[in-house]
């Protein structure tokens, strides 16, 4: 009966981990080429597996967010044409793993690159690099999306004459505990902040002392924050750098500036593209594009926030514009836009280092990655 009764709780919590392990990997796409739209993939976090379940048409849906229930998701439907961008919701159904298209609105802005849902799935935000704005959108009870509710227009330019006449708005990040809103602003070298309450009629406001300069001529592009809040870190796409920034009473103070394209393979041409910590927040990494085509490698002192260099090496694949780590932290998976693959990575968590294994998802333009757990 003992042995009966430890078998019976050696399958159940067999069965339990499996559980734990499978994951649904969604991809967003641009759809000038190969793809159609929306990908949906099973992800083993076992051993790398992956397994396409569905797809749905969209138009260029170029970058995803996906509601804190994962009920319902959210992308940018970019028309590439400059002259105007919606954002587009769709109800996730976990059981099947397919997406149900809801509605879509158009978000008042030009060229979106970035959209972010907040934890109560009442709030759109989204970045418009191509107009170096930021605009907010209500969501609806039933996950639909509401008509703008308000609109930032930036303002000003920087020092590079081909890439910073004006803004380029190109990330809208929530901190952790959902109080402030941070954006980072490519063509005018800012990181801005705004107050955020998700129960006011407006939730967004501009704070005192509100912005934060980059050093001229970096473009700041992505941000992540480090698990307890503590320090935020930015991706630089125009000079190939990344800033560490603690964060006291959501002010910012520059800790660090870390140099990540170290290939020397003579270029000058610096297209630095995304940046994320491990789950336990022990690593960073972020890729480069370009000439480049690498991932970087740093571990992080929890203490003080720096970063020290680990090492770099090839992504596998043509313009590495986004990547993501899935939640147990076993493994990194790298969208690649021009080489139409995702590659994918095992991680070793003591030392952070990364080794390629043999799976590579074969699909049109992947510009955007996003794993939640399939149970």
């Amino acid at each position: 009966m003992r042995l009966l009764f430890l078998c019976l709780c050696c399958l159940i919590f067999t069965v339990s981990f499996s559980q734990q392990q499978r994951y649904y990997l969604l991809v967003g796409t641009y759809t000038n080429g190969k793809s159609e739209g929306i990908y949906v993939y099973n992800f083993d976090a076992t051993n790398g597996k992956t397994a396409l379940i569905s797809q749905i048409k969209a138009n260029n849906p170029s970058y995803l967010a996906i509601s804190k229930d994962e009920s319902f998701v959210y992308a940018i439907e970019d028309n590439r044409n400059n002259t105007s961008s919606e954002a587009a919701a769709y109800h996730f159904d976990k059981r099947t793993g397919t997406l149900s298209f809801i509605n879509k609105q158009p978000n008042n802005g030009i060229g979106a690159c970035y959209i972010t849902v907040d934890k109560t799935n009442k709030w759109l935000f989204m970045a418009n690099y191509g107009s170096g704005s930021l605009s907010v959108l209500p969501i609806k009870k039933d996950g639909s999306i509401d008509a703008v509710r308000q609109f930032y227009q930036h303002t000003g330019s920087s020092i590079n004459p081909q890439r910073q006449k004006e803004p380029h708005v190109h990330t809208a990040v929530l901190s952790l505990d959902e109080k402030y809103l941070f954006t980072t602003d490519l063509g005018t070298d800012k990181i801005n902040r705004y107050a955020f309450d998700a129960s006011a009629t407006n939730p967004l406001t501009p704070t005192k002392d509100s912005v934060t300069y980059s050093t001229p001529g970096n473009g700041p592009r992505h941000l992540t924050f480090s698990p307890d809040g503590k320090f935020l870190y930015t991706i630089n796409e125009l000079s190939g750098n990344i800033d560490a920034f603690s964060v006291d009473k959501e002010q910012l103070q520059k800790l660090q500036t870390a140099i990540i394209d170290t290939t020397d393979n003579g270029s000058t041409t610096r297209a630095s593209a995304d940046i994320h910590l491990s789950p336990d927040g022990k690593f960073l990494y972020a890729t480069n594009r370009g000439a480049y085509n690498t991932i970087a490698t740093y571990s992080l002192n929890k203490a003080d926030g720096k970063l020290t260099f680990i090492a770099m090496q090839p992504t596998g694949g043509v313009m590495p514009r986004n990547f993501t780590i899935d939640p147990t932290g076993s493994y990194l998976l790298i969208g690649h836009q021009k080489s139409d693959n995702i590659t994918i990575f095992k991680r070793n968590k003591q030392t952070g280092l990364l080794s390629r294994i043999d799976n590579t998802i074969e699909v049109g333009s992947p510009v955007c990655l996003k794993i939640i757990p399939a149970n």
